[in-house]
């Protein structure tokens, strides 16, 4: 009764501890005085293979004069000289607040709670701070699960699941299809483990659509773990299969055969594709000819042969290559179980042209843009050629809309310029007079009609007296040579 009323005196201590792992904190009260201590240790968690070391190290602000370590169920009184045994003192020292342990060769037991004890800065409760130390542990064999049959199609929707059991903690796994990691079609991983206990296992699915490609490749599930030397695999091999292709990037099927020679044996070799192996025939001239076939006296069908990866190389020798053979179709269809695929097989005595090989839309692509380039250009000579759209404005502004020549047009021009000019010069000297400018007037008409038909008028001016009263100017006489176009009767009617 005494040491509990001793308790109450001194105040309650509340000690708050966080689950699993990390420091713990204390709160005290003493004589109406709250303060508060941490423990900081470091790390709060770590995953270690059995034998590995681990140090672990717990500070406070002050000094300290003892250290305690419990590992597994033992506890550790630590001391800075003592090197000896599997747990030692590891830190700067007591006196700048370090209690921290090296511990050597860790066993599966102490997978657990590491503790450190540290005195408090007054009082006599003990400080202590808690990390958690996962002993690894390798997981079990990986298993792969997937659809039981032995061979797929082209286009199946495929899904597989790998399962790694009992592993501490979970393993990773990795999905490789072939040498190139799988990371389309992955799933998340699901984490599950048994009641009361710390072993985790493993499930994560994988799905995909089949193509080609996939045949013949391995889908393979890697596990890592920190307890493992190495990656452990589950493995399964895909069999897909698809109907005769060709690989052409123009997608066309029909094949030229370059750099043949007259009167030499010639080779029609063509790779395909299949899954399983195809059936090929051949037609020349009418006659078809099943591979393997070599009774005929002109050509012989070779039996495709397998080249790897799902390719096979289907071939016709021509015994001897004639100037007809040059002008002949050769129809090669391949099939199996799956489908059927027909080419059309010409050869050619030249070499195979240099240059970047273009597909069939591209071509088709580059036609399309050299037609539409010719009927624009059509087009806008069409629109000139008849005032049309944005030439309906030429006829007006161009004066050989109205039907005259370039001589014609540029001789008006002219004549237009100076019949204004002498005009101007006329209005300027003439007397006021109107008998004057009548007389004169008249005597223009009649050189003018007298010139008419030469196609050049001389006009003579005559100057009359002017009425100013500063000095005359002397009498003169000016001509001014007007050059015009005779023009049709009905245009001068």
């Amino acid at each position: 009764m005494e040491k509990l009323w001793n308790a109450k005196r001194i105040g309650f201590w509340i000690i708050l501890k966080y689950k699993g792992l990390g420091s713990v904190g204390y709160i005290a009260s003493r004589s109406g005085s709250n303060t508060r201590q941490n423990v900081d240790i470091t790390p709060r968690e770590a995953v270690r293979r059995i034998g590995d070391e681990l140090t672990v190290l717990c500070k406070v602000p002050y000094n300290i004069d003892s250290c305690r370590m419990t590992v597994g169920t033992t506890s550790y009184r630590l001391i800075p000289d003592n090197i000896d045994g599997d747990v030692i003192y590891a830190g700067q020292g007591l006196k700048n607040g370090e209690c921290g342990a090296l511990i050597k060769n860790i066993k599966e037991e102490w997978n657990g709670n590491i503790s450190c004890v540290l005195p408090p800065p007054t009082g006599s409760i003990e400080l202590t701070g808690t990390m958690r130390l996962m002993v690894a542990r390798a997981p079990g064999e990986p298993h792969l699960i997937s659809p039981p049959q032995s061979s797929f199609r082209e286009g199946d929707d495929f899904m597989a699941q790998c399962v790694v059991p009992n592993g501490r903690p979970a393993a990773k796994i990795t999905w490789l299809l072939g040498n190139q990691d799988l990371l389309a079609g992955v799933h998340m991983p699901v984490l599950t483990s048994e009641p009361g206990s710390d072993l985790v296992t493993i499930m994560q699915n994988v799905s995909r659509k089949l193509t080609a490609d996939d045949d013949n490749t391995l889908l393979v599930c890697r596990a890592e773990h920190e307890a493992l030397e190495k990656p452990m695999e589950a493995k399964r091999q895909l069999v897909v299969h698809y109907p005769p292709t060709r690989e052409d990037p123009s997608g066309s099927n029909l094949i030229t055969i370059f750099g043949l020679k007259l009167g030499a044996e010639g080779r029609l070799n063509v790779t395909v594709r299949a899954n399983p192996a195809p059936i090929a025939e051949w037609t020349v001239e009418g006659v078809h000819v099943q591979a393997p076939n070599s009774d005929h006296p002109s050509f012989n069908a070779l039996a495709p042969h397998f080249l790897g990866n799902g390719y096979y190389n289907v071939t016709l020798i021509l015994s001897t290559i004639e100037k007809e053979d040059v002008e002949n179709t050769y129809l090669l269809r391949v099939s199996n179980d799956l489908g059927t695929e027909l080419y059309s097989v010409k050869i050619s005595t030249m070499a195979e042209p240099a240059g970047v090989e273009l597909s069939t839309g591209a071509i088709v692509g580059i036609v399309i843009g050299v037609l539409v380039v010719l009927i624009a250009a059509v087009l806008v000579v069409l629109a000139y050629a008849t005032d049309r759209w944005c030439f309906a404005g030429r006829r007006r502004d161009n004066p050989r809309s109205s039907g005259e020549s370039d001589t014609e047009s540029a001789v008006g021009g002219r004549e237009r310029s100076r019949i204004a000019q002498i005009s101007a010069r006329m209005r300027s000297v003439l007397p006021k007079a109107k008998d004057k400018v009548q007389a004169t007037e008249t005597q223009m008409e009649t050189e003018e009609k007298a010139e008419e038909k030469k196609g050049i008028v001389y006009a003579e001016l005559a100057l009359g007296d002017q009425t100013s009263t500063e000095k005359p100017q002397p009498p003169s006489t000016e001509y001014a040579e007007i050059v015009y176009n005779e023009q049709p009767k009905e245009n001068k009617e």
